[in-house]
């Protein structure tokens, strides 16, 4: 009622004194008014609304998307479409999606977090239902983990409760405090609700370096024995990295019950990146700024690259992390 005085207010200035008929027209012509308001559609058009039963990702935009901004990722590409579009696609998915994406930098991690994001929610990274945390922004200290540990069950519950398609990133998980990930593990397993929330449509999605030496020791091996690096399959480095992972202090998930019980979906493998695909990275950053591509540019940068191991220089150290500032001297 106080929603309708004020609408009345506005369509009908000094309507206390108006008769109880024309009153009546009023309240009439308001309550039509926010019963509009009120429609989802509408109101979505204005400000940004948590994606319902209907709003699924286009797999075919996600492949667009895939092909076209992450390069020499076979493995990554293939199990994130089938992930993220069967996953939506599910009415009634029986626990959140959880993918652990592993490589060195500048292989295309954070690259995917976003393009998930953008497929997710309209606004991408910027929406206020995807959430990134930084382990060294959000989590640096040791001795405040069981703090930590509170706050990201309040935020992750009271967000989920907003929207339960909610994607919560974390990065640098190499770099957060063992045990502090354990925190999030009720969210993630098999519950139908937790207090009344249910989790069961969320995506948590974990970034990290860990992993990064035995990714490369298998896409080395494959190179030295000939063999083409899409060749290379999810069973060839799923189970070492989930156990290198487990085992490995550095990783985030040392020991983790998240590893344990099963709980995360697809370990999901980043090649150390070839000459071939820093160029490939290049042209691409180039046409985003709107410019045309000059192949000799593109040479002339991608030669500025360092690469491993010394004397085979196959992999680029630092993937296409650097492309941008490079390009910034032509």
């Amino acid at each position: 009622m106080p929603l309708l005085l004020g609408l009345l207010s506005l369509l009908v200035p000094g309507s206390a004194a108006l008769e109880p008929i024309s009153v009546g027209i009023a309240i009439g012509a308001a309550s039509a008014l926010t019963g509009y308001l009120s429609r989802p559609r509408f109101y979505c058009a204005f400000v940004e609304c948590c994606p319902g039963e209907a709003d699924r990702p286009n797999a075919t935009a996600l492949k667009e998307d895939l092909d076209n901004k992450l390069f020499g990722q076979h493995l990554a590409k293939d199990v994130i479409l089938k992930a993220v579009t069967g996953f939506r696609n599910n009415p009634n998915p029986k626990k959140p999606l959880t993918l652990s994406l592993h490589g060195w930098g500048g292989t295309g991690k954070n690259f995917v977090s976003q393009i998930i994001a953008e497929n997710i929610h309209k606004a991408g990274m910027k929406s206020k239902f995807v959430h990134l945390f930084i382990a060294t922004l959000h989590f640096p200290h040791d001795h405040q983990i069981k703090l930590y540990k509170d706050q990201l069950q309040k935020w992750i519950r009271g967000n989920v409760s907003a929207c339960a398609r909610s994607v919560f990133i974390f990065d640098e998980m190499d770099k957060l405090h063992p045990g502090l990930i354990d925190a999030i593990k009720p969210f993630l397993d098999y519950y139908e609700q937790i207090e009344g929330v249910s989790y069961r449509s969320t995506i948590f999605i974990f970034l990290s370096n860990a992993g990064g030496d035995l990714i490369t020791k298998v896409a080395l091996d494959f190179w030295r024995s000939g063999k083409d690096r899409k060749q290379i399959e999810l069973k060839d480095l799923e189970p070492v990295l989930s156990v290198g992972v487990f085992n490995n202090k550095n990783s985030g998930f040392w020991h983790s019950s998240l590893i344990d019980r099963n709980l995360i979906d697809y370990f999901i493998p980043f090649l150390p990146l070839e000459y071939k695909h820093v160029k490939m990275c290049i042209r691409a950053e180039i046409k985003s700024q709107g410019k045309a591509v000059d192949e000799e540019i593109v040479t002339k940068v991608a030669n500025e690259m360092t690469f491993f191991p010394k004397d085979e220089r196959i992999y680029s150290d630092k993937g296409c992390k650097l492309v941008q500032s490079k390009l910034i001297f032509y």
